[in-house]
């Protein structure tokens, strides 16, 4: 089961339409979460969640029951851990990844994972829609296959909110 923890929220506004920005992001251990190699890692999961549900502009992330999102399935590889949450815009989102604690755990990524391609992809959603793992999937995959589109793209290249993000009619 997946819980949902939210933020009162201010919203990006395009034609009376509010926004969100959803993240996802994958990564491929090099040895399972409860091994020994990621149990500092596994260690900070908590902590780091913590500072993201305190953080300004987050709205939700993804987790089970374990409170972190590293059990559920995503891209049908058994291998891979994801993560997933929304934030008020790219500048909220930015502000956590390259900040604190969040960024001293993500300087030691390298210890615990392995390269791969196209990890993590950005996309506008209406605000109150919560994505899930396979519009997640999807998003990835489109931005593997065409690179940085209005509805799959990364930091280095943004795009504004278009008149129907995902969630639309939701």
């Amino acid at each position: 089961m997946y819980s949902v923890r939210r933020q009162a929220a201010t919203f990006r506004v395009v034609a009376d339409v509010s926004f969100h920005l959803a993240q996802v992001n994958i990564a491929r251990p090099k040895a399972p979460v409860d091994s020994p190699l990621l149990a500092e890692f596994a260690a900070l999961l908590d902590p780091v969640n913590a500072l993201a549900d305190a953080a300004p502009g987050f709205v939700w992330r993804l987790e089970d029951d374990s409170g972190n999102a590293t059990a559920i399935p995503v891209l049908g590889d058994a291998s891979l851990i994801v993560n997933m949450s929304v934030w008020e815009s790219v500048e909220a989102l930015w502000d956590f990844v390259y900040s604190g604690g969040h960024l001293a755990v993500m300087r030691r990524r390298r210890e615990w994972f392995k390269r791969i391609e196209a990890f993590m992809c950005l996309w506008w959603v209406r605000a109150g829609h919560t994505p899930d793992v396979a519009e997640a999937e999807q998003r990835l995959l489109r931005l593997r296959e065409q690179g940085p589109t209005p509805g799959a793209f990364t930091f280095k290249q943004r795009f504004e909110p278009a008149a129907e993000p995902a969630g639309a009619g939701h």
